[in-house]
């Protein structure tokens, strides 16, 4: 017997950090922040919410940075429209965010879709992105090349895309046995050990969550369906200007969602400084398996 249906709230995880809500591009967006000094600004992905950085809020604004982590929308406690779930509307939230919380311009670190973002905003917003650091995304163009250059490898990888152009369905599956799908998929993308049960639990409650499932799978039909639309075309045009922003990629060698080879090849779409670093046997959420590590490497990389 399943659960009663979670509530918004139920993301309102208690800790050091403050809850509140801002609003952004015409959107309301959560967020979770914790310390003063130059902002950090954390982006989540699939199948997770703003929880999933707890570690780095921690570790970040020890260290004398003002570190926040929005649920992206659609997600958690922020606004779940019925649209702009397309990477142009979502990376206008990335950088109307940071203007809403009085900045010029953020470090920006984002994992898998919040990557994704932190790509994108960088190329559509650079003047608001003062460094980029992406965790478990290759570049949008790199992954794109590779789906179609690789398909036993990247292309096999990405299968669960497909699966989620269809109508409704996914949603359904998605939710359905308490998300047990999303729990699948966790394990599936994660290292040896990944997800704890308190992640699990908490993953799989915040994508029962009204509107949750139907928003988080907008964005993965949006990436597929622009391939054979004029959108798709102007959003690959915007990628292909290489960036100057000083980027630091970081990926887990056991990532079987975004393989390390594709991942690999994303240095060609920088012209600023670029810093690779591969984790051995660590899988798609490097910031949650391997904290410490993360956290040492980001802060380095900050400081540098």
């Amino acid at each position: 017997m399943e659960d009663s249906v979670p509530e918004p709230a139920s993301v309102l995880v208690d800790g050091p950090w403050r809850h509140r809500d801002v609003s952004a591009n015409g959107t309301r967006l959560h967020v979770a922040e914790l310390g003063r000094g130059p902002l950090v600004l954390l982006l989540h992905g699939f199948p997770q919410f703003w929880w999933a950085w707890r570690h780095q809020l921690r570790a970040l604004s020890a260290a004398g940075y003002r570190v926040v982590a929005p649920d992206l929308r659609g997600y958690g406690a922020s606004d779940k429209p019925p649209r702009g779930y397309d990477a142009f509307t979502l990376s206008d939230d990335v950088a109307g965010l940071i203007r809403a919380l009085g900045e010029r311009d953020a470090v920006v670190v984002g994992h898998d879709w919040g990557g994704l973002l932190g790509w994108t905003t960088a190329a559509r917003h650079p003047r608001v992105v003062r460094r980029l650091a992406v965790l478990a995304m290759p570049h949008p163009l790199r992954l794109r090349h590779q789906i179609a250059a690789d398909p036993r490898g990247q292309g096999a990888a990405s299968g669960y895309l497909f699966g989620f152009q269809l109508p409704w369905r996914p949603e359904r599956v998605l939710v359905a046995d308490n998300a047990a799908r999303a729990a699948t998929l966790l394990r599936d993308w994660g290292g040896p050990g990944y997800p704890d049960a308190e992640a699990e639990a908490r993953y799989r409650a915040a994508m029962r969550i009204p509107g949750v499932a139907h928003s988080s799978l907008e964005y993965h039909r949006w990436v597929f369906r622009s391939l054979f639309r004029p959108d798709g075309a102007r959003f690959a045009g915007v990628l292909r200007r290489s960036s100057h922003i000083d980027t630091l990629q970081i990926h887990g060698a056991a990532d079987r969602c975004f393989l390390p080879g594709t991942a690999q090849g994303s240095g060609r779409y920088v012209s600023g400084r670029y810093t690779w670093r591969l984790h051995e046997g660590v899988g798609h959420f490097p910031h949650e398996e391997i904290p410490d590590v993360v956290n040492a490497e980001l802060l380095g990389w900050l400081g540098s």
